[in-house]
């Protein structure tokens, strides 16, 4: 069996690098004081762009609040324009980042399987199973080196976007569709030769949601922007983007009339006593 321990250098991908368990919650600054109590403070921003970052968190709830629910199940549904739908079980540990996926219709990620497939990583290998066996031949393990990783942090977006080695840039309010939104641009600020992503996030300014955001995918070298649009549901006190579609779009938020991506995610549960052998292969 061969061993998938290494993450690509896209942003999706790179989040790992800032594993929960090795960060302090990057959205407080908590002060010790006198009586053993503890005061959290309100950081400095390094400018407008973290700030609104940081408020946006404030509504949504931050990645300590996230922490605290210890572990998530949901099932995942994603479907392109032309009708091929992955449906899977999803299943996370917050710390250390343990992630498994069931997948009982994999019409675009397996067209030529049948039967039940399962991801996993946890938290130093990750495998893959069709109807029990393991399957380790590069090419599928390198879809499971990508798509594990993935699907965590479109889980855990919002929250990771105060994460370290993250810089960002204030582009000013737009008006959309008569609502006024703060833009910002969030890029990794790395030591590498290699293009990483970007967001571009549009806040709004009324709710404090990010209602739609810009990103690229650069490990499979697309740098020209998709637009996400996203509709939430609150569920055990955090604001989730439990609706999502997206399609090709400009730097300017333009998209044209082709179909939408969709994903949804359903049956949201926080708390499931998940342990480490639920991760095992």
């Amino acid at each position: 069996m061969k061993k998938y321990t290494t993450i690509s250098i896209s942003l999706l991908a790179l989040c790992l690098v800032f594993s929960c368990k090795e960060k302090q919650d990057a959205s407080k600054i908590v002060t010790p004081v006198a009586d053993n109590t503890e005061v959290i403070t309100t950081p400095k921003f390094e400018n407008k762009g973290q700030e609104v970052v940081y408020n946006m968190l404030q509504k949504v709830g931050d990645y300590q609040l996230l922490r605290s629910k210890h572990d998530v199940v949901y099932t995942n549904t994603y479907q392109t324009p032309d009708g091929k739908t992955d449906r899977s079980v999803e299943k996370y540990i917050f710390e250390g980042e343990l992630s498994y996926g069931a997948y009982q219709q994999h019409e675009r990620a397996y067209p030529k399987m049948e039967g039940l497939i399962e991801q996993g990583y946890d938290g130093n290998e990750y495998w893959l199973k069709h109807e029990g066996k393991i399957l380790d031949d590069e090419k599928s393990l390198k879809r499971v080196v990508f798509g594990r990783p993935t699907n965590f942090y479109w889980f855990c977006m919002l929250q990771k976007l105060m994460d370290p080695g993250l810089t960002y840039e204030y582009l000013g309010e737009k008006n959309m569709e008569d609502k006024m939104y703060d833009v910002v641009k969030i890029s990794f600020d790395f030591k590498t030769d290699k293009p990483t992503d970007i967001y571009q996030i549009y806040v709004n300014k009324k709710t404090s949601l990010v209602d739609q955001f810009l990103f690229t995918v650069a490990d499979f070298g697309r740098m020209d922007p998709l637009l996400m649009q996203v509709t939430y549901e609150k569920v055990d006190g955090i604001m989730i983007p439990t609706k999502r579609k997206y399609k090709a779009s400009t730097w300017e938020a333009d998209v044209n009339d082709e179909p939408w991506v969709s994903v949804q995610w359903s049956d949201i549960k926080f708390n499931n006593n998940l342990s480490k052998k639920d991760f095992m292969k």
